[in-house]
């Protein structure tokens, strides 16, 4: 965990309910989950990449990208794995490095491939076999928050990134009380 530099997601299941929302006007609509979203601000405070990385094309899925300055949105990629290894090859980045979170089948060959994944407690059962951690929430509802914070807990950067981030110190609260 402590060589992580990039965290790969998939969005519909994973960083959405895995709903697609329709509206009288033909207007595709997406729920994220502002959890999830502070948990990719967070990340990025020690230096962690995210990528994202879907088979559909959605105008939601590039706004909500800009928000939280996810520098890598690739939408409408069939062959997610070949996409992720000519991008880890160009930009000099090995297995190790590399995490995925996904939710169904079409996530399996970059999660079997990268060195560590993740999947949503909702994920299909396939998933869940080869995930290296299962986390309790659900896609779309701060699943992709509880992998960040596995991870920098785990590497000793949480207390720190939310530091940085919203300018609590965590532990000196938690002594407080």
């Amino acid at each position: 965990m402590k060589k992580i530099k990039l965290i790969v997601m998939d969005v519909d299941g994973t960083l959405t309910d895995g709903g697609v929302y329709i509206d009288s006007s033909g207007n595709e609509n997406k729920r994220f989950n502002v959890q999830d979203g502070a948990g990719i601000l967070i990340g990025q405070q020690v230096g962690i990449e995210f990528m994202i990385i879907t088979g559909r094309k959605s105008f939601c899925v590039e706004k909500r990208a800009n928000e939280l300055k996810i520098k890598y949105v690739y939408q409408g990629i069939h062959d997610k794995l070949k996409h992720l290894e000519k991008f880890m090859i160009n930009n000099n980045i090995e297995k190790n490095e590399v995490a995925y979170i996904g939710d169904d089948l079409n996530d399996y060959k970059c999660m079997k491939f990268v060195g560590l994944s993740a999947c949503p407690n909702n994920a299909v059962s396939e998933i869940k076999e080869i995930s290296s951690i299962k986390l309790k929430h659900n896609g779309g509802n701060g699943a992709v928050r509880e992998f960040v914070e596995i991870l920098l807990k785990e590497i000793g950067q949480w207390s720190f990134a939310i530091e940085k981030f919203w300018g609590v110190n965590v532990e000196e609260e938690i002594c407080l009380c």
